[in-house]
C-alpha cells in the first residue's frame, strides 16, 4: 500500500511538472510539428486514382462536425472542389490539401449555403501558393453575376494583401474568381463541362424546384466513377446517370426529425420557422429515397452528405437513417473528413477518416 502512494504521488507530481511546464514544452514540440504541417501535401500522397473527399458534409444549419457542402475530388493530381461552403476550405488545409492547387471549383446552384465559402476558398488558394491566375468557378448559367459579386467584395481586400506582401506572395492577376459558364442541360441529359487526359466532368440537371438551375456532376477518370448529387429530390436523372457507377454522393433530408422541428416551432408560436421546415421537405430526397437511387443504379457505394437536420444528439443517426439497410445496405452517413478513394484501373472502395 505504501509503494502505491508513492506511485500516486509520484505521478501527481509529474503531472503537476507537465502543467506548470507545459509553455516552455509546447515551444519545444511547436517546431516539429510546423515542420510536418507545413510541408504537408496530401494530394502528393495519395495513389493514382479518384478519391472524394468531404471538405462539408452538413446543410445549412450549423453543426460541430458537419460543415456547409463542400467536396474534394482528385482525380491523379488534379484537385476539384464541387460547392463551397461555410468552413469547407480550411477544412481542406486541416485535412493536408493545400488550397493553391484546386484546379477549379463546381457550384451546383446558388443557395447560400453552397457558394458562402467561394470568397474564402479564392483567397486561399491565391495566397497560398502566389497563384497567377483567378479560380476557375463552373457552374450553370447565373454563375457568373455570383463569381462578379464575390470579386467585387473582395476587391479591396485584394489590394491592401498585394500593398502588404506584393507580387511575389499575392500577385493581382491571380486574385478572385473566373466565371465559367454552361447552358443546363435538357432534362435527363449530361453535359461534358471539363476534358483532360483521362478525366471527364459531367454536368446533369436535376430538380431542386423552385430553385433553378440546379445540377449534379459526375466524375470519370481510368474506368472509376463518381456521381456527386447537388440538392435534388429523388431524380430518375441521377437514376440514369449513376448506373453502375463506383460511387454515389448524394444529399439527403430526413422528414420524420424535420417534421419535429417544425411541430416544435409551432408550440413556441412561431410560425415563420415553422414554414421555413415546412417548405424544405419537398424539394430534397429522404435517406431512404437516396437508398432507392442507389439501389437502382446499382452503384458500388453511397455516401450521404448535405445531411439535415444536424445530428446533435445521441439516437439522431438512428433516426435519420432509419429503413436505409434495409434498401441499401452500402453506405455511410459522411461527416467531414469522410473519404473514399477509387484506386485506377480496379474495382476497389476505400475507406478513410482524415484528420483534422
Amino acid at each position: 500500500m505504501k509503494k502505491f502512494s508513492i506511485a500516486v504521488v509520484a505521478v501527481l507530481a509529474l503531472a503537476l511538472l507537465v502543467f506548470t511546464q507545459r509553455g516552455p514544452l509546447i515551444l519545444k514540440l511547436m517546431p516539429t510539428a510546423l515542420d510536418k504541417a507545413m510541408s504537408k501535401n496530401l494530394l502528393e500522397e495519395l495513389d493514382d486514382g479518384l478519391h472524394i473527399v468531404l471538405c462539408g458534409a452538413g446543410g445549412p444549419m450549423p453543426s460541430s462536425n458537419r460543415s456547409g457542402a463542400c467536396v474534394a475530388v482528385v482525380a491523379g493530381q488534379q484537385l476539384f472542389v464541387v460547392d463551397a461552403g461555410t468552413n469547407g476550405a480550411r477544412n481542406l488545409g486541416r485535412m493536408g490539401f493545400v488550397q493553391g492547387s484546386i484546379d477549379a471549383l463546381l457550384l451546383t446552384h446558388f443557395h447560400s449555403d453552397h457558394i458562402d465559402g467561394l470568397g474564402e476558398m479564392a483567397l486561399l488558394r491565391w495566397v497560398t501558393t502566389n497563384n497567377s491566375s483567378p479560380l476557375p468557378v463552373y457552374g450553370p448559367e447565373g454563375v457568373a453575376e455570383v463569381v462578379e459579386g464575390f470579386n467585387r467584395a473582395y476587391s479591396q481586400d485584394a489590394k491592401h494583401r498585394n500593398d502588404h506582401h506584393g507580387d511575389a506572395i499575392a500577385p493581382l492577376g491571380g486574385s478572385g474568381m473566373t466565371a465559367v459558364s454552361f447552358a443546363l442541360p435538357e432534362t435527363g441529359d449530361a453535359l461534358t463541362v471539363y476534358e483532360k487526359g483521362p478525366l471527364k466532368i459531367e454536368m446533369i440537371n436535376v430538380d431542386h424546384s423552385p430553385v433553378s438551375p440546379a445540377v449534379a456532376y459526375k466524375f470519370s477518370y481510368k474506368d472509376r466513377t463518381a456521381l456527386i448529387s447537388g440538392d435534388t429530390i429523388k431524380s430518375p436523372a441521377i437514376e440514369k446517370h449513376a448506373a453502375g457507377i463506383d460511387l454515389l454522393v448524394h444529399e439527403a433530408l430526413s422528414a420524420k426529425l424535420v417534421g419535429l422541428m417544425a411541430d416544435a416551432a409551432d408550440r413556441a408560436n412561431n410560425p415563420l420557422r415553422k414554414k421555413i421546415f415546412d417548405d424544405i421537405l419537398d424539394y430534397h430526397a429522404t435517406p431512404v429515397e437516396a437508398a432507392e437511387t442507389a439501389r437502382d443504379a446499382e452503384v458500388g457505394h453511397l455516401l450521404y452528405y448535405h445531411i439535415v437536420p444536424p445530428l446533435i444528439a445521441p439516437g439522431m443517426e438512428a433516426i435519420w437513417s432509419e429503413g436505409v439497410e434495409q434498401v441499401f445496405p452500402r453506405f455511410t452517413i459522411g461527416e467531414d473528413g469522410s473519404s473514399v478513394s477509387l484506386p485506377a484501373n480496379s474495382d476497389k472502395i476505400i475507406h478513410h477518416r482524415l484528420e483534422m
